[in-house]
């Protein structure tokens, strides 16, 4: 492929189809594949559409079911990519066909703006919308192309949720804990406000799709006893029982003369403090109340309240002034209340009974003190604004003040509270947050936080539940702040905020870095090991791994230690010098006494390791690099290991010496094969005709990447390993060098080794020369190393082809040798483990056994167990079918269809990062 070619393929993302009609597909292996209408492919490289003997046909993978196929083209339907990606989390497949009908309110879910309004189901088992506001809006995991949207819980149904906006260790978005909800574009839909008559944005498959003429919130009133009774609207919809055109109100009343608890045969419905304020009618007995119909207020005591001297801004409607308290009364939260232009002065307050009584309490002084004299506030000039004034701090033992000062509506409040508190405060308190102010509270939402001119503390404008007659639409001293319907915003100093008590306190933020050490790890735990444990092999390692919650369990990110862990130790015992080598360093002595006694013995002897430990071992990696990350962050395989040898400082596993210059030592070795390599007459690709179908695999092996690495660079191993960690080329997920790379069950690296004894490719006698060259060279035993004895190499290169090469001399061991071939050991390595990666998780493959067979699958997190803030739960299962695979030659392997490859085969051959490669002979020396 030309590199124009190349990069034209690199520019044009894959198109995306949806599947038009039922239709089936003969595999050779699997047999009748059905594809279903509704179900999303992707186009596969190089599988562009061809024609056959019935018409155009395209390769394509199936992203419900992953499966590759060879598809007519007039049975796929072409989707924007944008489109798929809301489309691919929607579960039911009929449900995707009807969104795509409607490609406008698909875009226009796609262009909404985080913090608009959204309604949601907040329960499976009910009917009922929540009002909910949009906060993420994407892929739940790295490599996803699902688009979902995360949105936050608000009003009644806040505390609902699944999350605080976590999804598998990551941070989606930030809310209060089980506010969270993460919902494909099918389960949400927009207010009823924002919906235009001719596109419904709510393409719903439940109940909820039905609209009631109330909403939540509303205020109501029904007959009830020769009396009429009064409240807010808590549920509106159907019930589970009856059909779905009979609508129930559930009603929290103002008056205690109810018996409803908020449920319905044992399903909640809402939220109802008491039985006593709870009731639950059919629609036809309830009526919206309008403003004219809501009678004046009552008051409890027949006393009168005392009267207020009259105010100079009291025929002003830009501000009406708010009930003053005493500095020994219950602390009041209001502190600005200026009304809205578009309030009359014949609106009454909609303030409960209660809340006059607390008032008219506030007003009267302690019986020690002089009765205070309530003045009114100091007009301001006409031509500057009026400012509140800020309140002087007094000392917490000085006598109350002998009068409630007040300006423009700001009344003298409690002093502020500690710095911890105010810390807490900014832990929970945001625009969304739930809260209650005063006493009886008043009940609300906080729309905007800020300062206001003359005010040294911050304040939140608050939109209410309920009306109040003193409140505005958002607006203060005719600036807006924040919008809401009138006579529902109010303005309180931030500290005098409380947390809404009709609902449960959620949940601090929980520091997930040490989760894993708290009670909830309990049942998790593993035990520590003094004694020295061999591993496992064959059928026993089979006995003591296989199975859920076996392994070394996942949590924060943590499947790169997890994976190399369990490779270097669960079945081999070639790295286990590491946990004995000699150390003088008291911090690298405990991290070794952590691997040993903590991880692996346990490991070896009981099959699991919970997340603590290795949280432990990530902690001393973290304290010893000084990266945080270490211990909540992704990492690579390579880094955990080169920073885990530097820890236990021990030597090297590999010195490599390049031409003349001094060896380089190192822990693990990265494959570079040249760009040369690439071209199909290269010995490391396998042999694929041009006129091959393209599903054929383009296949190197490790043997070749390894001598090619090793060639090109000039490169040669000073000594034989015990254990050579090998990293595979990698050049991302979509731009691979190599469709697959075949891991070679066994390594030879004889002639990688630097003054060792080595054969004539030509006539097996002592080889003095090697040429770079000639590697390259397909005539000469192809994709093999070159090396000749004296004669051989001038008469190579006597050839015409050949006589612009430069053999370079190789170190021969000292000693006299006799004519004839040269039979020398062999220095070979076995393969034991493969680490994996996809979509940024890593898992591993075990060799447990000398059969073929014997290998082993782990993954530190295959399944959850308890939501967000549960636990990970890793999994061990044999996969005997690997065997099959890697015992093919790279030339066999090559021919097989792509689409053949089904997990975990594809993924440890397609999806290969990093080899280990030990010889046990040796590694007893380290």
């Amino acid at each position: 492929m030309s590199g124009d070619a190349h990069h034209s393929r690199r520019r044009r993302p894959p198109k995306m189809y949806m599947v038009a009609s039922d239709y089936r597909v003969q595999d050779q292996l699997e047999g009748t594949i059905r594809l279903q209408r509704g179900q999303l492919c992707v186009e596969q490289e190089g599988g562009g559409g061809h024609r056959g003997g019935r018409g155009d046909y395209l390769w394509v993978k199936v992203i419900d079911s992953g499966c590759v196929v060879k598809v007519e083209r007039e049975v796929l339907s072409e989707v924007a990519p944008e489109l798929a990606g809301l489309l691919e989390p929607v579960p039911e497949l009929e449900l995707r066909v009807k969104l795509l009908s409607r490609p406008q309110t698909l875009h226009r879910f796609l262009s909404l703006a985080l913090g608009s309004e959204l309604r949601v189901p907040w329960s499976r088992s009910q009917s009922e919308l929540a009002e909910a506001q949009l906060r993420y809006r994407g892929p739940l995991t790295r490599g996803s192309s699902a688009v979902y949207f995360g949105v936050q819980l608000k009003g009644w149904a806040a505390g609902q949720g699944k999350c605080n906006g976590i999804y598998k260790g990551r941070q989606l978005f930030v809310c209060p804990d089980a506010c969270g909800l993460f919902l494909p574009v099918s389960e949400i839909s927009l207010p009823r406000s924002s919906r235009s008559s001719s596109d419904p944005l709510s393409v719903q498959s439940r109940s909820a799709e039905c609209v009631s003429p109330l909403a939540v919130g509303q205020r109501v009133c029904f007959p009830q006893d020769e009396c009429v009774q009064r409240g807010t609207v808590q549920f509106c919809g159907p019930l589970s029982s009856r059909a779905s055109s009979t609508l129930y109100v559930g009603v929290l009343l103002e008056q205690p003369v109810g018996s409803w608890d908020g449920y319905y045969k044992n399903t909640k419905l809402c939220s109802i403090p008491s039985p006593d304020f709870g009731a639950l009618l059919p629609l036809s007995k309830v009526s919206a109340e309008t403003r004219s119909e809501r009678p004046p207020l009552a008051v409890v005591n027949p006393k009168p309240l005392p009267k207020l001297p009259l105010s100079p801004l009291a025929n002003k409607p830009a501000v009406q002034m708010t009930i003053p308290t005493s500095p020994v009364a219950t602390p009041t939260s209001l502190i600005a209340t200026p009304t809205s232009q578009t309030a009359t002065p014949t609106d009454r307050p909609l303030i409960q009974a209660a809340m006059l009584v607390t008032a008219k309490q506030a007003l009267q002084p302690p019986s020690s003190l002089p009765k205070a004299a309530l003045k009114p506030p100091p007009l301001a000039p006409p031509t500057k604004p009026q400012v509140p004034p800020t309140r002087p701090q007094a000392p917490p033992t000085s006598p109350p003040t002998d009068h409630s000062r007040s300006s423009n509506g700001f009344h003298n409040l409690p002093s502020p509270p500690i710095a911890e508190q105010m810390a807490e405060l900014g832990r929970w308190l945001e625009v969304g947050s739930m809260v209650e102010v005063n006493d009886p509270p008043l009940f609300g939402v906080i729309r905007w936080i800020g300062q206001i001119s003359g005010l040294s503390e911050p304040v939140a404008g608050i939109e209410l539940d309920q009306e109040l007659s003193a409140a505005t639409d958002g607006s203060y001293l005719s600036e807006r702040h924040f919008r809401c319907p009138a006579n529902k915003g109010l303005f309180v100093k931030l500290r005098n905020c409380r947390r809404d008590s009709r609902f449960p306190e959620p949940e601090l933020p929980t520091n997930q870095v040490d989760r894993c050490n708290s009670i909830a790890f309990a049942n998790w735990s593993s035990e520590r090991v003094e004694d020295n444990t061999p591993p496992v092999s064959g059928l026993d390692a089979r006995m003591a791994y296989e199975g859920f919650k076996k392994g070394i369990q996942g949590h924060l990110n943590s499947c790169y230690l997890d994976a190399s862990l369990f490779s270097m130790f669960s079945c081999c015992s070639s790295f286990d010098w590491l946990l004995f080598w000699p150390t003088g360093s008291a911090h690298s002595k405990s991290a070794q006494d952590l691997l040993r006694c903590e991880i692996v013995n346990p490991l070896r002897r009981f099959g699991y390791v919970c997340a603590s430990k290795t949280m432990a071992l990530r902690k001393l990696l973290k304290a010893e690099t000084a990266d945080s990350g270490f211990t909540n962050e992704e990492k690579d395989p390579e880094e955990f290991l080169n920073q885990l040898f530097l820890l236990l400082r021990v030597e090297p596993l590999l010195k490599i010496r390049s031409a003349s210059q001094q060896p380089q030592e190192c822990f693990l070795y990265q494959l570079f094969p040249p760009s040369v390599s690439a071209s199909p007459a290269s010995p490391l690709l396998s042999p694929v005709s041009p006129l091959a179908s393209p599903a054929l695999l383009r296949v190197a092996n490790v043997q070749a990447l390894l001598e090619s690495s090793f060639m090109h660079s000039g490169l040669k191993l000073t000594e034989a390993p015990s254990c050579l960690p090998l990293l595979m080329p990698r050049f991302g997920k979509e731009f691979k060098m190599f469709d697959a790379i075949l891991p070679s069950l066994t390594l030879d690296v004889t002639d990688l080794l630097d003054e060792a004894l080595r054969q004539c490719s030509i006539c097996q006698l002592v080889a003095e020369w090697e040429c770079l060259q000639c590697y390259e060279d397909v005539d000469i035993t192809p994709g093999q190393l070159k090396q000749y004895c004296s004669t051989c190499n001038i008469q190579v290169h006597t050839h015409k082809k050949r006589q612009t090469h430069q053999p370079a001399q190789i170190r021969v061991p000292q000693g006299s040798w006799e004519e004839g071939p040269v039979y020398g050991t062999r220095q070979l390595m076995d393969l034991c483990a493969v680490t994996c990666i996809e979509t940024s998780h890593y898992v591993s493959f075990v060799k447990h056994g000398p059969e073929p067979t014997d290998w082993l699958f782990f993954d530190s997190m295959a399944d959850r167990e308890g939501g967000e803030n549960g636990f990970n739960v890793p999994q061990v299962r044999a996969c005997p079918e690997v065997g099959r695979y890697l015992s093919l030659s790279s030339e066999e392997f090559a021919r097989l269809d792509s689409s053949s490859l089904r997990d975990p085969v594809r993924r440890l051959l397609c999806d290969a990062y990093m080899c280990l490669y030990h010889c046990p002979q040796l590694s007893l020396y380290k």
